[in-house]
């Protein structure tokens, strides 16, 4: 719009000049004629002063005669050319400053634009800055984080959670394996002591105890897989409870 309003005033400054330059034209064609006529007049007063000088008075006033026709046109001539001048002068005035509104138009124009540039470019960079989201990929960052966190914060747990069952089932697994033991050494003693039956010699009593193996799982222990250690040691305290028995069966006979 600014480029097409600034064509539009060189254009016209133009066909101004154009204009000037006939008027111009006009007034220097008139002044060109204006010469002539004054020169022609010139010439026939000159003719008429030799024809008197030579006593031929007719002639002279032929020539007069000419010569005031030709002040006539002159006058004539003089007018419009003092017309044309005028009018000259002021269109090269109105040239001028239109010449002057153009260049300062001009000026506006440019100035106008650049601030229409300068206004896309900062819509431009507005823009981009609103489509910006640092806040939103912090936040992002951050949460990833806390998902991270929480994460690592259950695979502990759950760790923790598996090594105390696994720990508990090796504790459940000894007390049973304790049980047994405790039965089968209660058995032999209310046998030995008369307080129950001998167990017929088909039933065969297992003995299961349970070991801690190398790697602190319980390992169980029965008649294939006995504890030589467990087995000896409650042999041993039947061997001194018999002992004290007999002791006190002797001591009161």
């Amino acid at each position: 719009m600014l480029d097409q309003a600034r064509r539009d005033m060189q254009a016209g400054l133009i066909a101004n000049r154009e204009k000037a330059v006939q008027a111009i034209t006009q007034k220097n064609r008139l002044q060109q004629m204006l010469e002539e006529k004054r020169a022609q007049s010139n010439q026939l007063e000159g003719q008429a002063t030799m024809a008197l000088k030579q006593g031929n008075r007719e002639l002279a006033s032929q020539f007069m005669r000419e010569k005031i026709n030709n002040d006539a046109i002159i006058g004539q001539l003089q007018t419009s050319f003092d017309q044309a001048a005028a009018s000259v002068e002021q269109v090269k005035i109105a040239i001028k400053r239109q010449e002057e509104e153009v260049r300062k138009k001009t000026a506006e124009a440019l100035a106008m634009k650049a601030q229409w540039k300068n206004a896309q470019i900062q819509n431009s960079i507005a823009k981009a800055l609103d489509g910006l989201t640092f806040e939103n990929q912090f936040e992002s960052f951050g949460a990833a984080a806390e998902k991270i966190r929480m994460a690592q914060s259950e695979a502990s747990a759950r760790q923790e959670m598996q090594g105390e069952s696994i720990q508990g089932k090796i504790m459940a697994m000894q007390d049973k394996a304790k049980d047994y033991e405790a039965d089968a050494a209660l058995e032999q003693l209310e046998q030995k002591l008369g307080m129950k039956a001998a167990t017929p010699p088909t039933t065969q009593t297992q003995t299961v105890s349970v070991a801690s193996g190398a790697n602190g799982q319980a390992a169980p222990t029965g008649p294939g897989t006995s504890d030589p250690g467990v087995t000896s040691e409650a042999e041993k305290q039947l061997e001194e409870l018999e002992k004290r028995l007999q002791g006190g069966s002797g001591s009161g006979s």
